[in-house]
């Protein structure tokens, strides 16, 4: 069934969405590329995804623990390193990680393969941190240790310093 709508009128179900190849917000955090696909908008904020592509060698960010939202990885191609407190699971291809709040965790691309994750959100509210990243390196300041604590606290984020 095709619903037509006449000018000027709304739709009477929601606009669907839809992210073609190369379309999508771009976030560069160093060796990290970031293209958001859904930021929470179309979503009533509940759900965000992007795809993230690890240069080979990249550390992620320090390990730390989200109050407020669940994150998932599924890892499309090469595999990614997650360290979740003191064990660490290397995820190859075809490996979805689902890390609830609380978990301590952090990731890594530890080979000399580029690796490529898709990454979910619920509730969105974590895809601003990256924006705010990426900001502090557009000022031109570091991404130092401080910096990135500082931008996971105004998102119910803190570094799990038991694991540090």
């Amino acid at each position: 069934m095709t619903e037509e709508v006449k000018a000027g009128e709304p739709p009477t179900h929601p606009a669907v969405s839809v992210v073609g190849p190369g379309d999508g917000e771009t976030i560069v955090l160093g060796t990290t590329h970031m293209r958001v696909l859904e930021d929470g908008s179309h979503t009533g904020h509940r759900l965000a995804i992007a795809e993230s592509v690890l240069a080979p060698r990249t550390q992620g960010p320090p390990q730390h623990r989200h109050a407020e939202h669940d994150e998932g990885f599924y890892i499309l191609s090469g595999t990614v390193r997650f360290t979740v407190g003191e064990q660490d699971y290397d995820a190859a291809a075809g490996t979805l990680v689902m890390v609830p709040p609380g978990t301590p965790h952090t990731f890594a691309n530890l080979t000399d393969q580029p690796a490529v994750m898709l990454s979910t959100f619920t509730p969105d509210l974590y895809v601003q941190y990256f924006r705010d990243l990426q900001e502090v390196l557009a000022g031109g300041r570091s991404l130092t240790p401080q910096a990135n604590i500082d931008a996971m606290s105004r998102y119910a984020t803190e570094p799990a310093t038991d694991f540090a």
